[in-house]
């Protein structure tokens, strides 16, 4: 939409690392606006300037613990924590606007919130918002598919020495993506570990292999291997701004879809 007016955002847990990168991805584009920087009730930030942790270029807001009813939104990105989940949804529900959500580690009780809340207003939750993750993931369901269980899969994640998940969830993600095009139970043939005197490889099997290493942010590589060749897609992060970069963009897009449960695959296209 050509001249469509510039999506109005307002961020939840605006405070923290991740707050400062949607920030800076958003003034990047001309198709949003930040119009709330929103915090914990019990943050020390609440009342203060965002130019405090921003620096001069930030906008002319102060950090709010409460959307303020006078101030027009059209989406809310949260990158918070499980136990904040509630309020920024609760405050989509209200405005009946979109809702972008990175917050990890939750559980089935906020999926399922999150999906409920998707039958009222737009709702889409990834826990990677790389914009090429998203491709390699769409990538990796096609060249399963295409290529048939005459190739087998494997992948390597690698990640920073202090990441205590193993394998990552993009990871999982992938090899789920590989299943289902396929049309396998993922459970099934998922393969965490090898070691010993095993009986070697089971047909269909999905292998998994993980590394940690200093400050590597996050690599990943599919591969598709048959007698005589070998595929492989690979996606590498050198910096933590693409994920804020690939939440605004879903943001931006989202504020103009109906209400639904949506991927971010789907922003693609």
């Amino acid at each position: 939409m050509e001249n469509a007016a510039p999506a109005r955002i307002a961020l939840f847990g605006a405070s923290g690392r991740m707050g400062i990168e949607l920030l800076r991805a958003a003034r990047r584009r001309d198709d949003c606006v930040v119009v709330a920087s929103l915090v914990r009730a019990a943050s020390a930030w609440v009342g203060e300037r965002v130019g405090l942790t921003f620096g001069e270029d930030a906008p002319d807001l102060e950090f709010q613990a409460t959307l303020d009813p006078e101030t027009e939104v059209d989406v809310i990105i949260d990158f918070s924590s499980p136990d904040s989940l509630e309020t920024p949804l609760a405050m989509a529900l209200q405005r009946r606007v979109a809702f972008v959500c990175g917050t990890t580690g939750l559980d089935s009780r906020h999926m399922a919130e999150l999906q409920a809340a998707a039958r009222h207003i737009p709702v889409l939750w990834s826990a990677n918002f790389s914009l090429g993750v998203a491709l390699l993931r769409k990538m990796t369901a096609l060249a399963a598919a295409q290529l048939g269980p005459d190739f087998e899969a494997e992948i390597l994640e690698v990640h920073h020495r202090a990441k205590r998940d193993a394998p990552s969830g993009t990871a999982l993600a992938l090899g789920m993506a590989i299943a289902d095009a396929r049309q396998h139970s993922f459970a099934e043939v998922a393969r965490f570990a090898r070691q010993g005197q095993g009986a070697g490889r089971e047909a269909q099997e999905i292998g998994f292999a993980v590394m940690r290493a200093a400050d590597v942010i996050g690599e990943h590589t599919v591969m598709f291997a048959s007698e005589g060749e070998r595929l492989e897609l690979t996606h590498r992060a050198s910096s933590r701004s693409i994920f804020a970069v690939g939440a605004v963009r879903s943001a931006t897009w989202l504020a103009r879809q109906g209400a639904g449960w949506y991927d971010i695959t789907d922003v693609l296209g």
